[in-house]
């Protein structure tokens, strides 16, 4: 192990608040989704538990292990970092659709006490069905995206570790929002998927290869903090910076255009009135005169 990465796991201390919620919500989980699967096993089986746990175990990873030091001292660690918040963690923790174990997973006083009163109050429900739209989940996700990257507030949160914590729960939970639209995880009331989705999934990458774009290209580091603040590596500022980009581009461009594709793929198997590829890719015929 080299002395800069030595120097970040000896600086590194376990987060004990952190993990302990981490630790928590797993074992809320595990006891919600012990307890259903004794009515239906059939909707939650192994692979719903493994997709939820793997999901917090990314969580973990990203921002309370020594990744986390090393996102403050490279930037292309940090573009990792916030890679895995919006793009991982999200679909894994909502393929093991979370709502319900959750709940029943919360010991029954504390549930009847608490939790029901607050699920069952109409203002909630009106709020829940506003930012669940596709139009606001949208715009929350990549608004935040934008707005964390943007110089000031990107040094800011470096320097302010609680406001760096903030960031971080901005990301995951506007990404949250994103991909319930695109999963609808149960009992989430089902959509029937359209052609619309894919252009929900591709402008957002459009907005990320944008920014990722700028980073690239720009030919100057954009975030003062890392000028000030000696590299562990000794690698140059600008170079850290596009390889953070390219990260954030590649990787990042694959998360949507994945799931992008498998529901073309999806939409145009079951829907026997789809146009074929060759039909959207070629332009319609004109008619010849009589």
């Amino acid at each position: 192990m080299s002395d800069a990465m030595q120097d970040i796991f000896t600086d590194w201390s376990l987060p004990i608040w952190l993990t302990g919620s981490i630790v928590m919500t797993a074992l809320i989980y595990a006891r919600g989704w012990y307890e259903i699967r004794k009515t239906r096993s059939e909707r939650f089986d192994s692979l719903r538990l493994a997709s939820f746990m793997t999901g917090l175990m990314v969580l973990w990873l990203a921002i309370a292990s020594p990744l986390d030091g090393l996102a403050d001292a490279m930037l292309s660690a940090h573009m990792v970092e916030h890679l895995l918040l919006m793009s991982v963690v999200p679909p894994f923790l909502l393929l093991g659709w979370p709502v319900v174990p959750m709940l029943r997973g919360v010991p029954s006083p504390l549930r009847r006490a608490f939790i029901n009163p607050f699920i069952r109050s109409l203002s909630l429900r009106r709020l829940d069905k506003w930012i669940t739209t596709p139009t606001v989940a949208w715009l929350a996700m990549n608004l935040t995206f934008l707005g964390w990257h943007v110089p000031s507030a990107y040094d800011f949160a470096l320097e302010h570790e609680n406001w760096h914590a903030i960031e971080h729960l901005c990301f995951l939970g506007t990404s949250l929002l994103f991909w319930w639209c695109v999963l609808r995880p149960w009992p989430a009331e089902p959509h029937r998927r359209d052609w619309g989705i894919l252009i929900y999934l591709i402008s957002a990458d459009v907005v990320n290869t944008i920014l990722s774009a700028f980073l690239a290209f720009c030919g100057r580091p954009v975030y003062v903090y890392y000028l000030s603040h000696t590299h562990p590596f000794q690698i140059a500022p600008e170079e850290d910076q596009v390889l953070g980009a390219v990260i954030m581009w590649v990787l990042g461009s694959l998360a949507f255009l994945v799931p992008a594709v498998m529901i073309a793929y999806e939409l145009m198997e079951t829907n026997p009135h789809s146009p074929s590829l060759s039909e959207l890719v070629q332009p319609a015929a004109v008619a010849a005169p009589k």
